[in-house]
């Protein structure tokens, strides 16, 4: 039984080195959305997005991609950080980084580990300590939604500038165009002596 529990253990330490944890994507992206962008770095075996119960549902999402290999794994979290790399269009960058053991709610319990609770008494000298990692934790919490608040809007400010951005040249192309279409550039050049050149 023993050798059963260290041989599963072990090969889930093998998926975990070909898993990059990835987060910062759009709530708009999916499993197949993720998959398709991912592929050019290698096989996708499998895509786990991490729930969130704390913030709302509009919250950057955060996911387990499994690669093929830990060879591929690397490359995805190297290229993902050198480059800004985006998922559905969003003025995001994607990050990624190594998975860790602790990420995957499935993973099997480790061979040898004991865990030992117990309910602890007003009078207890822990329950004091207990009760301020408590706070702490909401502490953090609060301050961790904060800053991802103001992520948030400089990403909305970021996306409206890049919307505006692409507008104005569009009708930039546009204006071209119809210089174009109407002969004016021909005017033009003929009257400051400029040759266009076909091709």
């Amino acid at each position: 039984m023993g050798s059963t529990a260290e041989a599963e253990y072990r090969e889930f330490l093998e998926k975990v080195k070909r898993t990059v944890y990835i987060d910062n994507l759009s709530p708009r992206v999916t499993e197949s959305v993720l998959i398709t962008a991912l592929s050019q770095f290698g096989v996708v075996k499998s895509v786990k997005f991490i729930p969130n119960y704390i913030e709302s549902r509009d919250i950057p999402q955060c996911a387990l991609l499994e690669m093929e290999s830990q060879k591929q794994a690397k490359g995805v979290i190297l290229d993902i950080n050198r480059f800004s790399f985006m998922v559905s269009g969003m003025p995001r960058p994607v990050r990624a980084r190594p998975a860790q053991a602790e990420m995957f709610d499935e993973r099997p319990t480790k061979p040898g580990r004991k865990i030992h609770c117990r309910w602890l008494d007003s009078n207890d000298p822990d329950f004091e300590i207990g009760k301020k990692l408590k706070h702490l934790t909401q502490k953090h919490a609060a301050e961790a939604s904060v800053l991802l608040k103001q992520q948030l809007e400089r990403e909305e400010k970021l996306h409206r500038q890049q919307e505006e951005i692409l507008k104005a040249n569009y009708k930039k192309f546009e204006l071209l165009n119809d210089v174009v279409k109407d002969k004016t550039a021909t005017g033009l050049a003929r009257y400051y002596n400029v040759k266009f050149r076909d091709g």
